[in-house]
């Protein structure tokens, strides 16, 4: 069965129409994304890498879980959802808040998609040993600190730049609102 994306006007309203995933969208219509960080409240954020899939340059990389919404899904169950399918865990409503959406409009390569992101950031804490990670997305987890994370930036093993620019503009932003001071 082909998955549907709820379709968004440029502004983020829905529009009541569906499109199937897979094929390019047409002008003026956006989908949704969710990019999901989940920090354990001592200054640590949980970042998976990417299972090798054979046919994109994110494969291997690492990340924070994320996924397109589909069709039905608020953007806070797309949140909860692709945790729950990628690393396994609940998240706990009561300890996540939106962060901020971004609009990114057809440019570069990229011509076939236009989308939001929202992001969402929640207080978690587990063991990786915990985690049940979905093979076919997810290769392993760790705990890495900010200052682990723009290392892994600077030497290309985590997701920085895209087709889009920049993957995670609000980076620095949330980690000063989230990441205790030392």
């Amino acid at each position: 069965m082909t998955e549907l994306w709820d379709i968004l006007d440029a502004e983020g309203n829905p529009t009541g129409r569906l499109h199937p995933r897979g094929t390019p969208l047409p002008p003026g219509d956006y989908m949704l994304v969710v990019h999901v960080w989940k920090h354990n409240g001592r200054g640590k954020w949980l970042i998976d890498q990417r299972a090798p899939r054979g046919y994109s340059a994110l494969d291997g990389k690492w990340e924070t879980t994320g996924g397109c919404a589909i069709a039905g899904d608020t953007s806070l169950q797309a949140a909860l959802r692709e945790t729950r399918e990628e690393l396994g865990i609940t998240l706990n409503v009561a300890k996540g808040q939106f962060f901020r959406r971004i609009r990114y409009d057809k440019t570069g390569e990229n011509k076939d998609r236009c989308f939001f992101v929202d992001v969402w950031v929640f207080e978690h804490d587990c063991e990786i040993a915990d985690l049940t990670l979905q093979a076919s997305e997810v290769t392993q987890a760790r705990w890495a600190t900010p200052e682990e994370i723009r290392a892994m930036q600077a030497a290309g093993t985590f997701l920085n730049k895209g087709r889009q620019g920049d993957f995670y503009p609000y980076f620095e932003d949330m980690m000063a609102q989230f990441t205790p001071n030392k």
